[in-house]
């Protein structure tokens, strides 16, 4: 579908000026109204869609700044632009505060008023952006993109309506790629929070002799290498919420750094002498059991019970397998939107290896596999031979055969490979060992193309014997 050009309303009582600036403005490539009067602009926004009004100040009836008083109890959401030959500042004040996004005096440079326009369109669409980002995650039957309605999902639903509209630190638990950030989003966005910064810190991501500075800033000079002053995630969270993931990777001395803003509210930036005071809610996720490090002395007891005073376990693919035929139609339709596919449906002997397979990188892994497999696919469904080799060697006829036994180990030992490379490496490599290098029978094992085979062993340097 075409994409629309935003539209632009010019509004001035001079006719000849009107038609010049409406002949300039699309030449920028806008679509461009026209309205003579103050009555007339805001006849035209109660009966069209504009993305920006440009609107003269001195005009009979009623005047700009009347006009835009009354545009504003119409939306406050479009941009306006105010454009005079009255120069006085007291006049461009008055208008900005009525709510004009500029103010640009006659006569018009039009390079000037050219950027105007393209900074009030983006700010426009930045602002629609984030309105429909609100309301799609303020929807709490979906959660926003937490897809599955499976009786485990359903306990983790139960459980963010218990914390969605309090402020009680949260610890988000699950294996990696269950969707942990995703679920600390919903709670904040749905939540007495929601206008103010989700910031997220990996604390996974980060070297340790840089996450104090990255969580608490620094000073300038505090260290070598400080040469301004750095504001830290936990300000920049101030009256929003700061999500600490992989919390369990922290070093003990940033873990009583963390426990002190906890309990006080405060801390001090990096060579600092001075409070700062921050107003925060945490959120914290691992996929680690911290029971566990706290036993080995990993990690401090009484940070444990500060961030976990409400925890939420998201369940592994595995133990919602349920949800796949959901998560999988979901995926399709964003992957046929980013790739430009259509790809209607995934064939039921496809639809099958997915449920098959055990996905120990869970949702994670699903969506990769699926946007890759989506690139394979020339036609309108996803079949078997789309996929990759270690989805559909759970689903191979070796495993209904005198095979099964030694083809069932080999499967079991790719599990324990830890790269997506070297478990297609491997079940390509014990396949062929299998059918004692018959490249028809191998790939007929595999549900694949020989050409797909042959691809694949040139890929990893697999030679035939």
């Amino acid at each position: 579908m075409m994409e629309l050009k935003p539209t632009i309303l010019v509004v001035d009582d001079e006719e000849d000026f009107l038609n010049v600036v409406k002949d300039m403005i699309k030449k920028w490539d806008y679509d461009v109204d026209g309205a003579l009067t103050g009555y007339e602009a805001l006849q035209r926004m109660s009966l069209y869609h504009y993305d920006l009004v440009l609107l003269d100040i001195i005009m009979p009836l009623i005047d700009g700044l009347e006009t835009l008083k009354r545009i504003r109890k119409i939306t406050r959401e479009v941009p306006v632009i105010v454009l005079t030959g009255d120069g006085r500042i007291d006049t461009a004040v008055e208008a900005m505060k009525i709510g004009a996004h500029d103010y640009i005096t006659k006569p018009i440079d039009w390079n000037r008023l050219k950027i105007a326009v393209k900074n009030a369109i983006s700010i426009r669409n930045l602002r629609k952006e984030i309105s429909q980002l609100k309301t799609q995650l303020r929807n709490k039957d979906g959660y926003s993109n937490i897809i599955g309605h499976s009786a485990k999902m359903c306990e983790v639903y139960q459980a963010l309506e218990r914390v969605i509209d309090s402020d009680v630190t949260v610890i988000i638990r699950g294996e990696s790629g269950t969707g942990k950030e995703l679920l600390a989003r919903a709670i904040h966005f749905n939540g007495p929070r929601r206008d103010h910064p989700f910031v997220v810190v990996n604390c996974a991501a980060i070297p340790e002799s840089l996450l104090e500075s990255e969580l608490f800033g620094h000073e300038k000079g505090s260290f070598t290498g400080a040469i301004a002053k750095r504001i830290g995630k936990f300000e920049q969270a101030h009256k929003g919420t700061i999500f600490l993931d992989e919390i369990g990777e922290m070093s003990k001395p940033t873990q009583a750094k963390i426990l002190r803003v906890l309990q006080e509210k405060r801390f001090e930036r990096i060579g600092g002498t001075q409070s700062v005071e921050v107003d925060v809610r945490v959120i914290s996720a691992t996929n680690k059991n911290l029971e566990e490090e706290v036993r080995r002395g990993n990690f401090r007891e009484d940070l444990y019970y500060r961030i976990s005073v409400y925890p939420i376990t998201l369940p592994p693919l595995r133990e919602r397998k349920e949800d796949i035929p959901e998560l999988v139609a979901y995926f399709l339709d964003k992957f046929n939107r980013k790739l430009k596919r259509r790809i209607r449906s995934v064939s039921d002997r496809a639809l099958e290896c997915f449920l098959n397979y055990k996905w120990p990188g869970n949702i994670r892994e699903l969506e990769n596999i699926l946007e890759r497999s989506m690139l394979n696919c020339t036609g309108d469904t996803l079949l078997p031979e789309h996929l990759p080799i270690t989805l559909t060697a759970f689903n191979s006829p070796a495993l209904a055969n005198g095979f099964a036994v030694d083809f069932t180990k080999a499967i079991a030992l790719a599990r324990e490979i830890p790269t997506w490379e070297e478990v297609e490496r491997e079940v390509c490599r014990l396949a062929l060992k299998l059918t004692n290098s018959n490249i028809s029978e191998a790939a007929l094992r595999l549900q694949i193309g020989r050409t797909t085979l042959y691809r694949k062993l040139k890929k990893y340097n697999i030679r035939v014997h």
